[in-house]
């Protein structure tokens, strides 16, 4: 877990994850004259262009009802039409209040060719979408009392408006496959820069008679989210590096990251692109050794940390991505599932490894009393473990969903890690209210025979090549 060690200078997980909404407080940014970002409005920044005739509006944010929020304020700078909005990538967060920049009139809408969102993609053809917005709800910490619970995003605020989540999504009309798109719009020259990082369809737009960047989530003020716990494709490590490489090389005065603060100082963006990199490199370079070594995921996040140097830096702590999940990602995204111990090949299905566990235990009376045990001793992980034993074993069914959710929020107030307590809160309040399904033993899965001689061939029904 991203828990800092104790001491008696280090403020508590909670209190460091409070001091960092500080760069989501509410404010319509002046970077440059006729260049603004609404930061800390919804989950994600909207920046504005004024150009001679017409705005140009980068992302949109996540819903409807923050799109309102930030169009009124961008209309007290100026009453001019959006004549074009542009989508770094697409993400939710980013596209779904394009509606609301649209009422009037009918903007061009950029994006590059090989724009992709679950908003425009056929359903049929992407079934896992239920499960993805359920586990986005917890990673950010929907239905959560504001504050108390549900502190902050880890890179936007807790507290925003979600009427129209994912509703105000209009698809481009305009795309461009090149690595670089020059462009004239309202009279304002802009280059948009193919930029493959935390998505393969990323962009940034560069202002180079402003030195401005708007780096999309390429950047933001937090270890980056090199995998996401609501699920996501794997996140190319090294496309990622080498984007942020070419980034600095711009010479930008000004960055405007699609969440967080907007920074100032061309040695200032120099160093944080500069920090971003390496530690993304550091993060494959420490992984690689460990996989060359035979390491599997759970040994590799026991050994690989950022250097000091780099693990002091306030962009680069672990309020969004951490460390752990990278580390898991990179093996994952490089070597896939599979984590070279042969034993887990064909592992005992879990209701019967609990079973067995159990009896050398004690029994399922004995696990019940080492959860409560351990929770009652602080060891949360432990005690959710336990639990997990017995919710596959299907005993103590209703005392281990009450040890678990104790337990789960109790970790959360040692994480640092937005996205981490997010999900453990909601995960506590679904196993309260019962809505965590039982698991389905009705079809166990069937091992391959290991008695000596015994082979077990192919059912012609069901193979695949």
């Amino acid at each position: 877990m991203a828990v800092p060690q104790s001491g008696p200078t280090v403020p508590a997980p909670v209190e460091r994850l409070r001091a960092h909404s500080d760069e989501f407080r509410k404010d319509i940014v002046e970077v440059v004259p006729g260049v603004h970002v609404a930061v800390g409005f919804a989950a994600s920044n909207v920046s504005m262009i004024v150009g001679r005739d017409g705005l140009i509006v980068i992302d949109t944010t996540e819903s409807t009802g923050a799109a309102r929020d930030i169009i009124a304020r961008f209309r007290e700078i100026s009453s001019l039409p959006v004549a074009a909005i542009i989508y770094t990538h697409g993400h939710r967060d980013h596209i779904s209040g394009a509606s609301v920049f649209c009422e009037g009139g009918s903007p061009e809408i950029i994006a590059r060719g090989n724009f992709e969102s679950d908003l425009h993609r056929d359903p049929d053809r992407y079934a896992p979408t239920a499960i993805m917005l359920r586990r986005t709800a917890r990673q950010f910490g929907m239905g959560l009392r504001q504050d108390t619970e549900r502190i902050n995003l880890g890179l936007g605020p807790g507290d925003r408006p979600t009427e129209g989540l994912g509703a105000g999504f209009m698809a481009p009309t305009r795309t461009f496959d090149e690595d670089r798109l020059k462009l004239t719009l309202c009279g304002v020259d802009l280059e948009l820069h193919a930029a493959p990082g935390e998505t393969a369809d990323h962009l940034v737009v560069w202002n180079a008679a402003r030195r401005v960047l708007f780096s999309g989530d390429n950047f933001y003020h937090s270890f980056p989210n090199l995998y996401a716990i609501r699920g996501t494709r794997y996140r190319d490590f090294d496309l990622w590096a080498d984007t942020l490489e070419r980034l600095g090389g711009f010479g930008a005065h000004h960055l405007v990251p699609g969440h967080s603060r907007p920074v100032s100082g061309a040695e200032a963006i120099r160093e944080r692109l500069g920090d971003y990199r390496d530690a993304i490199l550091e993060i494959m370079r420490q992984s690689a050794a460990a996989m060359n070594e035979g390491l599997t995921p759970d040994r590799i996040v026991e050994r690989v940390r950022l250097p000091e140097a780099l693990a002091a830096k306030p962009h680069l702590q672990e309020f969004y991505g951490t460390v752990a999940w990278a580390a898991r990602a990179y093996f994952s995204g490089t070597l896939g599932w599979f984590d070279g111990n042969p034993s887990n090949l064909f592992p005992t299905p879990p209701g019967a490894r609990a079973n067995r566990l159990a009896q050398l235990a004690g029994g399922a009376d004995m696990l019940m009393a080492k959860a409560r045990a351990a929770l009652d001793d602080g060891d949360c992980q432990w005690a959710m473990e336990l639990c997990d034993l017995l919710l596959d074993l299907g005993a103590h069914v209703e005392q281990a969903r009450a040890v678990k959710a104790d337990a789960l929020t109790a970790a959360a107030e040692r994480q640092i890690n937005a996205t981490a307590r997010n999900y453990y809160l909601v995960y506590a309040r679904e196993l309260r209210e019962g809505r965590i399904q039982p698991i389905d033993r009705d079809r166990p899965a069937r091992p391959p025979a290991c008695r000596p001689g015994a082979i077990r061939t192919a059912d012609p029904r069901t193979a695949r090549t």
